[in-house]
């Protein structure tokens, strides 16, 4: 089966926040600190709605952590469900009798992938999307609003599902690691590559970084799966739109697509902002 990750999984769950979860925090940019980050922390009433904050039953809050880690997969295996209890008493034996109960009811089921080894689990709601899936059909609720993956590529963020955790080797046969800890002299591509998404493959990655000072987007470096992709009038479109794409995102003024090497893609690049080659 040819599993693709599944958008928005949020809108079937309910809004429970688990018992006990009685602050958030998250990490921010300090002022001042040349770009360090520092831990916050904040009262959950001033950052969550009203409507969303009750408590709930352990077994309640139990079954909506493992359905989000579920969804948030779109296909999940045992050993990785179990990380949703966060620590919370005995994480794999509670997990396994938790996973089994929701079995039974319907509310996840079983799916085994051709090639992998191990049985994933996905919600039952999804059952008759991974049909269609398995199907070779492409589900209508998957039908883009804009443009699709071929039309114009789609930058992975490095803890997507679809990268993270070695899928993309799974699925894709694309060898990706986030490197952004590893040291400079260790990185073999850069500090915060993407994987691009053309189509159905994973067939590049690039490395970035945007210049405040100029306002400029700068491509620091771009990798090709297949050399010949850089001489691919269809793809070179797809690539200046999803460039495109990233620059009116950001917020950028302009692009320096001077680091990449193949002329074709470094022209379509620069002309779809309307710069001329290697103008920053």
């Amino acid at each position: 089966m040819n599993i693709s990750p599944h958008a928005d999984r949020e809108r079937n769950l309910k809004n429970l926040p688990p018992r006990g979860f009685s602050a958030m925090k998250g990490a921010l940019p300090h002022p001042g600190s040349g770009g360090e980050f520092e831990r916050v922390y904040a009262l959950t009433e001033t950052v969550a709605p009203a409507s969303l904050m009750r408590e709930s039953e352990e077994a309640e809050a139990d079954r909506f952590l493992i359905s989000k880690e579920v969804s948030f997969c779109g296909l999940s295996r045992l050993s990785r469900t179990s990380d949703a209890f966060h620590g919370r008493g005995e994480p794999d034996r509670a997990a396994k009798k938790m996973l089994g109960a929701m079995l039974t009811n319907g509310d996840l089921i079983e799916v085994q992938v051709e090639g992998w080894k191990m049985v994933h689990y996905a919600l039952g709601s999804d059952a008759e999307v991974l049909a269609e899936v398995s199907a070779g059909r492409v589900p209508q609720a998957w039908t883009p609003l804009e443009t699709t993956t071929t039309q114009e590529v789609v930058f992975l963020a490095p803890l997507d599902h679809v990268s993270a955790r070695g899928r993309a080797k799974e699925v894709f046969g694309f060898d990706y690691v986030w490197e952004v800890y590893k040291p400079e002299h260790q990185r073999r591509f850069g500090y915060y590559t993407l994987p691009v998404l053309w189509g159905d493959r994973l067939v590049a990655r690039f490395d970035s970084k945007l210049d405040r000072t100029t306002n400029t987007f700068v491509i620091l470096g771009l990798w090709l799966e297949d050399e010949a992709l850089g001489t691919d009038e269809a793809f070179a479109e797809a690539l200046a739109g999803g460039l495109a794409r990233f620059v009116r995102f950001l917020g950028a003024s302009k692009l320096d697509a001077t680091a990449i090497g193949e002329p074709l893609l470094r022209r379509r690049a620069c002309s779809s902002q309307g710069a001329t080659e290697g103008e920053a």
